[in-house]
């Protein structure tokens, strides 16, 4: 009996059986599996630690001040961009893939796990770890960058979840156009080339000409990345922060339908 299907066994025979003791089980099993393979591993724990190091020299070409930006915040919303990216959203990619592949999807379908508990139990480890990232390089920031506390907390934590949540089923929606694991790495690039470039995590839209950075605000991650950065820097006003926070409701319910909607849950021949 595979680590999937015990979980399964158990979440059935659960008394009372609950949404939270399933979701948990299955929680369990993914990040067991996960840990069994090393790149996946790798790149979701140090690839968006790393990766902002990378951007850096890049940063020194740009008047930071006059956007009224900082290289901590810049920095620390470029490290949290890419979590988002490779922790949540390329690891999922090919979580799902591989479950689905190897029959794990459809037979965890014939007992009493609904399809949203299945695709978010999937999820679980992904989102930890990338929550946990995000503490991590917050708390990193702020003792070596002097980032200093968040000016506007109440917007990181929307920022934060809808970033998660969005990248999450924006992965299963990728699922649809993905036949392998292996392909996998293809189909996730270029969600992740645009996101990168376009959504203020290599650099700021606020670097950007004006027209283009309107356009870069409605890509998927776009609002999330913005509440993030304006979460630390307090620079969004009401108005601002309420057109974020709408943008990132609707990318976030489309995201989840459309995820939902074109999953395959049966390997494609």
């Amino acid at each position: 009996m595979s680590t999937f299907e015990a979980a399964g066994t158990r979440a059935r025979g659960a008394s009372p059986t609950t949404a939270v003791r399933r979701l948990r089980a299955l929680g369990r099993a993914e990040l067991t599996l996960l840990g069994r393979n090393r790149g996946v591993v790798f790149t979701a724990l140090c690839v968006p630690l790393l990766l902002p190091f990378s951007v850096r020299p890049a940063l020194d070409h740009v008047d930071m001040k006059k956007h009224g930006l900082t290289l901590g915040t810049t920095m620390l919303t470029a490290a949290i961009g890419f979590s988002f990216l490779f922790a949540v959203y390329t690891s999922l990619v090919n979580a799902y893939v591989a479950r689905r592949e190897e029959l794990v999807l459809k037979r965890l379908r014939t007992g009493e796990l609904s399809d949203a508990e299945i695709l978010t139990g999937t999820a679980l480890p992904a989102v930890g770890i990338g929550l946990a990232q995000a503490v991590v390089v917050s708390v990193a920031c702020a003792a070596l960058l002097h980032t200093g506390a968040p000016k506007a907390p109440y917007l990181l934590l929307p920022g934060l979840v809808a970033g998660f949540v969005t990248s999450a089923a924006l992965a299963a929606l990728t699922t649809a156009f993905t036949r392998t694991v292996e392909s996998g790495q293809v189909t996730a690039l270029p969600l992740m080339f645009v996101t990168m470039l376009g959504s203020g995590v290599t650099f700021p839209t606020e670097v950007m000409p004006h027209r283009l950075a309107v356009v870069c605000e409605f890509l998927p991650l776009s609002p999330a990345i913005r509440l993030v950065r304006g979460g630390w820097t307090g620079q969004l006003s009401g108005y601002e922060a309420l057109g974020a926070l709408g943008t990132a409701l609707a990318w976030t319910i489309v995201a989840v339908f459309a995820g939902r909607r074109w999953f395959r849950w049966e390997p494609r021949r």
